[in-house]
């Protein structure tokens, strides 16, 4: 996978944690500082503090921002899409990651990388039989520098039990054809991560924190791999759906951060909340008193605080903004800034809430 020429090297481009946060404008800055003083309160209260984020966050380097805002308790929750995914993997595994799209798809390469594919399906695979999320999943592979493959006489049992347990039995026959395709022998895969020090999902794993992934069909390059199994990919992700639902359950009196996410942060949150609200009034409780922030980097002209802008306006088609202001939070605030001063700014605010 190297021979692709990434982009990005983890050892070059990282973050360190107390890294001067610059660019912000004064709003932007205003902003971090609210927002890293709800995720106080949020803490003392036990509420969730969940954190959304596009891949560029990953790109960017900001891993150790990450996972110190993980260690020192401020979030429960991680949440980021399928490229997320791939690039912590990609810089676990060698410390680089994003490749020259143009040029690739030219010479018809891109995303056509036997270890990417291979690994992050084969976890996939592995997790959807052990019952466990996708980002759960490749953050336990990452974590551990192993996969184990089931004997394949355990699977078989569990396929002859598919009156019981008709998805488990799914499960083990998926992961049967993928051992038998690809020649794959029982027991411990060893898988070396030279680079998980950087990884969010790994130090989640570790943590025993909530690190979810939100894929979209044909969106990764993982689905060029032949062991792409739509199957492992749909029950992984159903139970990141939701994991992600629970703890949106839990934001009353919390606090939801969404950076640089345009479609997958607002569109798994606005399902989510209307399922645990339509719970929550069945017990007569409410979950409104919660924080909503928004980064990203296009400039909004529109007073969110006076509702939805209208039709004929710009700003009603920035999603990011448009699902947000609608969801009936305590506060919603945007601030049109790099994800990377944003949350260099957040961590930095936050230190001084201890």
């Amino acid at each position: 996978m190297r021979e692709r020429g990434n982009r990005v090297s983890i050892e070059r481009d990282k973050v360190e944690v107390g890294t001067p946060s610059e660019g912000l404008s004064p709003e932007a800055a205003q902003i971090a500082e609210t927002t890293a003083a709800d995720i106080a309160v949020a803490r003392k209260r036990g509420a969730a503090r969940i954190l959304a984020f596009g891949a560029h966050a990953i790109k960017n380097g900001l891993g150790p921002v990450l996972i110190k805002l993980l260690e020192d308790g401020w979030l429960t929750h991680l949440a980021t899409n399928g490229a997320g995914i791939i690039h912590d993997w990609e810089i676990a595994f060698q410390g680089e990651t994003s490749e020259d799209v143009r040029k690739n798809v030219l010479e018809g390469r891109f995303g056509n990388w036997e270890e990417t594919g291979f690994f992050i399906n084969l976890a996939l695979n592995v997790g959807a039989w052990e019952g466990l999320g996708y980002g759960e999943s490749v953050g336990r592979m990452i974590e551990r520098e192993s996969l184990f493959i089931p004997d394949k006489g355990e699977l078989l049992s569990a396929c002859a039990e598919a009156a019981d347990n008709p998805g488990r039995a799914a499960a083990a026959a998926d992961l049967l054809g993928v051992i038998d395709e690809f020649s794959l022998d029982s027991g411990t895969m060893v898988i070396p991560h030279p680079f998980k020090r950087y990884s969010a999902q790994a130090a989640a794993a570790g943590l025993d924190a909530s690190f979810t992934g939100h894929p979209m069909f044909g969106h990764d390059i993982i689905y060029n791999h032949s062991m792409n199994l739509g199957a492992a990919v749909g029950r992984c992700a159903e139970r990141d759906f939701l994991r992600f639902a629970a703890s949106v359950a839990d934001l009353e009196g919390g606090a939801y951060i969404s950076v640089g996410s345009a479609v997958m942060s607002p569109m798994i949150f606005e399902k989510s909340l209307s399922m645990a609200r339509n719970i929550a009034f069945r017990e007569s409780e409410t979950i409104r008193d919660f924080s909503i922030t928004v980064v990203d980097l296009r400039p909004s002209g529109w007073d969110w605080s006076k509702g939805e802008p209208p039709l004929d306006s710009p700003d009603y088609y920035l999603r990011f903004n448009k699902t947000f202001a609608r969801m009936g939070a305590r506060r919603f605030d945007y601030a049109a800034a790099d994800n990377k001063a944003f949350l260099l700014a957040l961590e930095q605010a936050l230190r001084g809430q201890r």
